[in-house]
Order: structure tokens, then sequence, then C-alpha cells
């Protein structure tokens, strides 16, 4: 009797045990089961960054405003292009009268009608009538007012410039220096020099075109042969002749071989 009331005892203390261990089963089993199939719809919520600000949200759009009048603007049109100007010739050019304002009346420096058959750039001088003609065509000259040798010193022919100079020195030749003996053996170019501004030196002679110092003796016979021109006008003439040009120096009784009209 008594070992049948230990068992008893002893399957009644086993029952609650086998039963709790069932439920823990049972339990464990739920709780897998929750876990492997969870809805993929809900995520884990992570925590933002302390470091992270979060973005502004966007302002909630507002009514359009009235749209403004839109105005177009013309068309530009491109312009035309400017006709292209067809040559005419030129006709044949006629020189400008230049003036000289320290030559006196008639001996103004100018453009005169001159028949000639000569090259232009040809210089002729009019021993008598105190003329220097610069031949521009066959029918033009600038014509200056000169200052020719005295009685005796006069002379014709023809020559070639052979040489420019801009303000000369002055040496006299022997011959002027044996009848002028107080003229000085050497004058370097300048204002105070004989021989002015310019000089255009004619052949292997002693005799030059050259300016002056006392334009008052324009047109009149006071050199020893050279050819005088005021200083205004002898530049204009070293400017327009060329080395190599002709001089042509007419005797002062000779009927002209060039006749101006």
């Amino acid at each position: 009797m008594a070992k049948r009331a230990k068992r008893k005892k002893t399957e009644a203390l086993a029952q609650p045990v086998a039963g709790r261990f069932a439920i823990g089963a049972v339990a464990a089993v739920a709780l897998g089961y929750g876990l492997l199939w969870r809805p993929a719809s809900v995520q884990p919520v992570r925590k933002q960054a302390a470091h992270q600000v979060p973005a502004p949200s966007s302002p909630a759009p507002s009514a359009p405003a009235p749209s403004a009048p839109v105005h177009v603007a013309a068309p530009v049109q491109a312009p035309a292009p400017a006709p292209v100007p067809i040559p005419v010739p030129a006709p044949a050019p006629r020189i400008e009268t230049p003036k000289a304002a320290d030559a006196p009346g008639r001996f103004v420096r100018q453009v005169v009608d001159y028949a000639s058959h000569q090259t232009p750039g040809t210089v002729v001088i009019d021993t008598g009538n105190t003329f220097l003609y610069l031949v521009l065509n066959d029918g033009q000259a600038m014509r200056y007012g000169i200052g020719v040798g005295r009685e005796g010193f006069t002379w014709s022919g023809e020559q070639t410039v052979a040489r420019k100079t801009e303000w000369p020195d002055w040496r006299p030749p022997a011959e002027m220096i044996s009848r002028q003996p107080y003229l000085p053996r050497f004058m370097a170019g300048g204002p105070g020099n004989p021989l002015g501004a310019r000089a255009m030196y004619l052949g292997d002679t002693e005799y030059r075109i050259h300016g002056t110092n006392k334009p008052d003796t324009i047109g009149k016979r006071v050199s020893s042969g050279c050819i005088r021109l005021t200083n205004d006008d002898v530049m204009d003439l070293y400017d327009r002749v060329k080395v190599g040009a002709k001089v042509i120096v007419l005797p002062a009784q000779a009927a002209p071989m060039l006749a101006e009209k």
C-alpha cells in the first residue's frame, strides 16, 4: 500500500513538470515562426545621427502669378550690301598753286602754263627773265623767282644735279677769294650762311642752285654765277628735284627755248 501511495505521489509531481516543458516548447516554436514570417512592410526605425540636419520641407506651392504680356520684337532686317563703286579714271591732276610770303610781286612761286617737251622734273633757268621753271608735265611748270649772276658772271649750258645738301657749309672757291680776300675761308651751315637752307650742286662745277639769307636780291643780277632762291622756295624745289635731274641754263640774251603761255 505504502509503495503504491509513494508512486502516485511521484507521478503527481512529474505531470506539472512535463506540462511546463511542453508549454515552453510550444512558445519557442511560436516565437521562431513569428520572426521568420514578419511582414516586409514593417521596417526597422533607425535613429538619426546627431550631425545630420533634417532637410527643410518644401513649401506648399503658391498660386501662379498672373502672366505679364509678352512683347515680340519685330524681326531685324540685315542692311542691304553697299554697291561696289566702279573706279572712274581720274583726270590729269593740276598742281595747286603754292605761295611764298616773302617773295615780292611777280616772283611768287606758282604753277603756270608752260609748253615744253622736256621730261617732268627737268629744271629750266631763264636767266634773262630771272625765272626758274620746274617742268611738271607737257603743259605746266612750277615757276620760281631767282637771282642770277651779275654782268660777266652769267653762263649757259646743260648740267645735272650731282648732289643735294640741307643747310650746306660754305667754302668760297679760290677765284672768289682772290677777288674778295675779306671773305671767310669756311662758314658752317645755318641761317647766316649765304647758301641758305638748301643747295643743289651742278655737275662738277662750282655752281649751285641754293637759298639765300637776303631775299631782297631775288630778281636781281648779283651772284658770281650761282642761282639763288628764297629759303622757302629752295626748300620746295629741293623736295621736288631728284639727284640726276637735268638742268638747262638759257643764255641771258638768247630767245627762250620754251615758251610760257
